[in-house]
């Protein structure tokens, strides 16, 4: 015995049968491409992690390089410390700050130019976290500048 049904939509009408709804495997493949969806935005939230932690690292070492870069550069021409050589921060390993205990190496070239400059040439050296993999590994950055002494 089937008893039909029929729904008055508008104008039109249509019958009801008893296959309302999702069956189960529509219900499996939407949530197999939800789950698809879910994963590429994991991707991606891990990828944008990794690359604000290696940028905010090299902000932190560009910044120990220009404040070395400026600490020599006020310097007076005669002085000891604009002497030619290598040097190397006796606070290392540094923080951001330049203060010691961090994991930053901060190191310097100095070398006559000309008679009245010298090339100053600053090194920030780090190992980055999870050294293994895109984004790991030693990093470094090199800041060089010609100076006559005293803030030239």
């Amino acid at each position: 015995m089937c008893i039909n049904k029929k729904i008055h939509i508008f104008a039109g009408e249509r019958e009801m049968s008893d296959e309302n709804g999702f069956s189960i495997l529509e219900i499996l493949i939407a949530v197999s491409i939800f789950a698809v969806g879910l994963l590429a935005v994991a991707a991606l939230q891990i990828t944008s992690f990794r690359g604000n932690r290696v940028g905010d690292e090299l902000t932190k070492a560009t910044m120990l390089a220009q404040m070395q870069v400026e600490a020599l550069k006020g310097l007076d021409f005669n002085s000891a410390n604009l002497a030619p050589g290598n040097y190397i921060d006796v606070n290392n390993p540094i923080d951001e700050t330049g203060a010691a205990g961090g994991r930053f190496i901060r190191t310097w070239t100095i070398a006559n130019n000309t008679t009245f400059s010298r090339l100053v040439t600053v090194t920030v050296g780090w190992t980055t976290m999870g050294a293994v993999g895109p984004g790991g590994g030693n990093r470094s950055v090199v800041m060089s500048t010609l100076t006559r002494g005293g803030g030239f």
